[in-house]
């Protein structure tokens, strides 16, 4: 017990306690079903803040195009599922039984070469890491080993998710076009339609949330996250010190990107459906948005902003459909203008020092508390006398 304190207090773990507790016992016995499963796709795209935390935040690389990553850990997952969801039986209709609809519809008669790894689970868990990862390392390792950064880097990363778009959607006999792969029903057999299933999935996803926390936050404790740092405050002078800047930005790069195809695949699982629609720059921004709305240097407050901005889009969306996206623009506009630093900047800059103060003060009181009242003795009226130069001299003595 006691090494785990110390563990918590060494990776100052305090909040990403507070932040389980409150998805895994709070939420799930405060929400009916159907808006636990909205909370669970929610955290989906939390994998994708707490990556630009890492990327952004400590590395101080702004990349505009996460939903590429988002989408394709999303896509990989989902052709697993298409594939179950299109066996011979259920697709005997078919002018090509054994293959996906869309594929039926544009004439396609025999499954891609492509498509045949994710006829199997394990290859497909795979796939859900190594292909983001290995795009994020070919678009990085270009780019950073030429050093190119700051905005030349942001507006490539946006290059890709329109080129990713368009491809998906041009490509529609293969991809599922514009309306992405729907029908998405089990998994191995078990139906994840099922309210048991739905909880089941959102316990799994703040498992590996949690996970992925604690992952990032043992980098940022050390030599790593350090260097990190130093590169986004003076990266000459890390350069200098013979490091190479480019293999760390590599790194953190992958792993955000890494990330984001987990986060996808869960989106697949728990939704149902996949889509260009998630994959492009305007998705890409809103989650730069979270980032930047919960502290793009807390993973945890990642989590928060995710959370908070995705509950406003779905609340204005049901109470005032006409006008959500102006509500949903001033969030935005109001949280980076009032706190520029995000709620974690809030929250270090107003809670912890007052909460200090107020502890501090009651440690002082118990160490030096009040002297008790003692009542004060009542006053004895006096006659002042006269000086002695004042008295006749016989009254002197």
């Amino acid at each position: 017990m006691k090494s785990l304190k110390f563990w918590i207090l060494r990776y100052q773990l305090t909040s990403v306690v507070l932040l389980v507790f409150l998805l895994a016992v709070v939420l799930p016995l405060t929400l009916d079903i159907f808006r636990l499963n909205l909370v669970g796709k929610y955290l989906t795209y939390a994998f994708v803040a707490i990556g630009l935390v890492m990327v952004w935040g400590y590395g101080g690389v702004l990349s505009l195009g996460q939903g590429v990553f988002f989408g394709l850990g999303g896509y990989a997952m989902a052709m697993f599922l298409k594939l179950e969801a299109s066996d011979p039986i259920t697709t005997k209709i078919q002018s090509t039984p054994g293959i996906p609809d869309f594929m039926d519809w544009n004439q396609i008669t025999a499954l891609p070469a492509f498509w045949l790894p994710f006829k199997s689970l394990p290859l497909t868990l795979i796939a859900i890491i190594a292909v983001p990862t290995l795009l994020a390392w070919i678009v990085s390792f270009a780019m950073f080993k030429r050093r190119v950064g700051g905005v030349y880097f942001a507006i490539i990363t946006q290059a890709v998710a329109l080129i990713l778009t368009v491809l998906i959607i041009g490509q529609q006999g293969y991809t599922g076009g514009v309306n992405g792969m729907t029908d998405l029903k089990t998994v191995l057999g078990w139906d994840t339609r099922t309210d048991s299933a739905k909880y089941i999935l959102y316990y799994l996803c703040v498992a590996l949330l949690t996970g992925a926390i604690l992952l990032c936050r043992w980098i940022q404790v050390g030599k790593v996250g350090t260097l990190l740092l130093a590169m986004r405050d003076k990266e000459d002078r890390v350069r200098f010190s013979g490091y190479d800047v480019a293999n760390f930005k590599v790194f953190t790069f992958c792993l955000a990107a890494a990330l984001s195809g987990i986060g996808g695949a869960l989106f697949s699982l728990q939704v149902g459906f996949m889509s260009p629609s998630f994959v492009g720059i305007v998705p890409s921004i809103e989650m730069v948005i979270y980032a930047a709305v919960g502290g793009r240097m807390s993973l945890v407050g990642a989590v928060y902003g995710t959370l908070l901005v995705n509950a406003g889009k779905t609340f204005f969306s049901e109470s005032f459909p006409d006008l959500w996206l102006f509500l949903m623009a001033g969030l935005f506009i109001g949280v980076t203008m009032a706190f520029p630093m995000g709620l974690a900047g809030l929250w270090e800059s107003h809670i912890v020092p007052w909460w200090k103060g107020r502890r501090e003060a009651l440690r002082r009181a118990e160490v030096h508390p009040p002297a008790a009242h003692v009542p004060a003795a009542p006053a004895v009226a006096t006659v002042p006398q006269a000086p002695d130069h004042a008295l006749p001299d016989g009254a002197r003595s």
